[in-house]
């Protein structure tokens, strides 16, 4: 009798963790269905579309006056999804507002795309009209649009009733460059890596003034032609060529079989530029403001040279010395080669 009573006493202990082990499996299954049909039932948060004030330049919107911003969209955006907009696409145009500024942009012939003008409240402000007058007669559409679009758009709050936008700026191949070069002695300025806008423009307007055939820059990490330097160089960026490159060693490479002889300028160099063989065809690579020429593109040089100074002051600014090498080298060509 009491093996008998130890075996039901033991199928009945078994009897009932198999249906704690199915409830508790059962539990399981009711919580996890219930999880997933919350999840089906919940709709996903809508994001608010927030207007951007710069893309105040978008289409007209009819039924309220004013503008309706445009959507931005990036190339691998397949499904036209909005993305959010980052620093480089907010810059993908320059805006330039205010009078004086406007109208130096004027003079400089800098490419304009449209202007936004105030209406006016009251009696026409003499000077706006002028200046919406020769910004049409350049081809330059003007819209007249409320102070508060301005004010939306403005960086500063200073637009003084205008503000215009620029066209993106047209650069060049590299063989557009050699092509101008041809067979002859010619210089092309090399930048590796220049950040600061100003360098750049001073560097271009340099260029131009000696005569190069072309200034080459890298299209990632470097300062490209935007208004400072349009300001900077005086306008020159837009009559030297200005070529952008993936890798800049490869773009010396093919100057090189274009016959152009590959100078570095660095500080570490034994030479100076008074030596140093700077006539004929000539790539002057300079570097950038803080790191100078990369390893890989100094690597690529033929030869290296640096300026010789007797001051405490550590050195040139980039923009300075590249001004001093350009005219070392027209001063050799000029004097047919001669050191």
């Amino acid at each position: 009798m009491a093996q008998g009573q130890q075996r039901h006493t033991a199928q009945k202990h078994a009897a009932q963790g198999q249906q704690r082990h199915m409830a508790q499996g059962q539990q399981r299954h009711m919580a996890q269905g219930q999880q997933r049909h919350m999840a089906q039932g919940q709709q996903p948060h809508k994001r608010k579309k927030r207007a951007d004030s710069r893309e105040a330049f978008g289409t007209k919107d009819r039924r309220s006056g004013g503008y309706r911003p445009r959507d931005i969209r990036t190339s691998d955006d397949t499904r036209g999804a909005r993305k959010p907009r980052t620093s480089r696409q907010k810059s993908a145009f320059d805006l330039i507002e205010g009078r004086r500024a406007v109208a130096e942009a004027l003079a400089l012939n800098i490419p304009l795309k449209n202007a936004l003008v105030q209406v006016s409240s009251g009696e026409r402000d003499q000077e706006i009209e002028t200046l919406a007058k020769q910004l049409s007669s350049e081809g330059v559409p003007v819209e007249r649009v409320p102070r508060q679009v301005l004010d939306a758009l403005s960086s500063h709050g200073a637009h003084q009733g205008v503000i215009v936008r620029t066209r993106p700026f047209e650069y060049a191949e590299l063989s557009d460059i050699l092509g101008k070069a041809g067979s002859k002695d010619a210089l092309v300025v090399v930048l590796d890596h220049v950040t600061d806008e100003g360098n750049f423009g001073a560097i271009v307007r340099s260029a131009e003034v000696v005569g190069a055939a072309g200034v080459v820059i890298a299209n990632a990490r470097a300062a490209q032609v935007g208004v400072g330097a349009y300001k900077t160089s005086a306008g020159a960026v837009l009559h030297v060529p200005i070529a952008r490159v993936s890798n800049v060693s490869r773009a010396l490479e093919e100057l090189k079989t274009a016959g152009f002889w590959i100078c570095g300028a660095t500080e570490h160099a034994t030479d100076d530029v008074w030596s140093a063989p700077l006539g004929g065809r000539l790539a002057l690579v300079m570097g950038s403001e803080g790191t100078g020429i990369s390893r890989l593109v100094l690597e690529t040089c033929d030869f290296t040279c640096k300026l010789p100074q007797r001051g405490k002051i550590e050195s040139l600014n980039v923009a300075q010395a590249t001004t001093v090498m350009c005219y070392e080298w027209l001063r050799r060509v000029s004097m047919g080669g001669v050191s």
